[in-house]
């Protein structure tokens, strides 16, 4: 399978003394001046990961909220063990630039062991669709800066499907991580689930992560498979799939936002 790609090195962030620097492309689709949210997901999961990682134990949860919109400015990323069992990690992240706070991280880190014997009464099936084997999809209004390709169109009825690829470093030349790949996928949950048929009208105020196992590869697909909203706030859910099979599950919250996104 030979995937075409637009990629180049140049990582959204360079690391300079302790503080990340974004680069042009790490703007977000809502403002030109905007960090885009799941970068600073895919930092604290990044930052998570380095400082408190344990090849024993799986990252089982990621929730990061994102309750405040920051300018394209350096970023730091602070964390704090606040567990530390025998079958259980608890680790939070403090993601902050010279204005104060932006958001914050909490992971769960679980034992791995023997899985139990036995036939589950549900298990998530497999979805139906192919890697993808041509170009990403490129044009709009705002560029993704990764690979996407669109299984469904935008706006039609039913549950939206995607498959992704990172196609920059989140920091200098560092490999992205299968944890942090999986984080970064995460946050387009909410556009996924969230999306109406003029456009996208909700922007999400958090995103929680749950994990199985990590991808397994580069590509990961996203599945919308839950929406719910009233008054203007909503729920979202989706299923995340790589090469294998199903490996986790996104659930979002978001608030309707006056100026929608896209749409045709």
């Amino acid at each position: 399978m030979a995937l075409e790609s637009d990629s180049v090195s140049s990582a959204f962030f360079t690391l300079k003394r302790d503080e990340l620097v974004p680069a042009p492309h790490a703007r977000g689709p809502w403002s030109p001046d905007m960090l885009h949210g799941r970068l600073l997901g895919g930092l604290a999961a990044r930052a998570i990961e380095q400082r408190h990682g344990r090849p024993d134990l799986q990252f089982a949860r990621l929730t990061v909220d994102l309750f405040r919109s920051s300018p394209m400015l350096p970023v730091t990323v602070e964390t704090t063990l606040v567990r530390d069992g025998r079958r259980i990690r608890v680790a939070d992240a403090t993601i902050s630039t010279d204005q104060g706070v932006i958001g914050r991280a909490s992971a769960v880190l679980l034992r791995r062991g023997e899985q139990p014997e036995g036939t589950q009464t549900l298990v998530t099936p497999a979805w139906d669709e192919p890697p993808p084997d041509g170009p990403p999809v490129r044009g709009g209004g705002w560029t993704p800066p990764f690979d996407l390709w669109r299984v469904t169109g935008w706006g039609e009825p039913g549950p939206g499907r995607v498959w992704m690829r990172e196609s920059y470093p989140l920091v200098d030349e560092e490999p992205v991580t299968p944890f942090v790949r999986a984080a970064l996928a995460a946050d387009f949950a909410s556009p996924l689930s969230n999306s109406a048929t003029d456009g996208l009208h909700f922007i999400n105020a958090d995103y929680t992560l749950t994990l199985a196992r990590l991808p397994v590869d580069d590509l990961v697909g996203v599945e919308a498979t839950g929406h719910l909203s009233a008054a203007g706030v909503a729920t979202g859910q989706v299923t995340l799939h790589d090469t294998t099979g199903p490996f986790g599950f996104c659930l979002v919250t978001a608030v309707a936002n006056p100026a929608p996104l896209g749409g045709r």
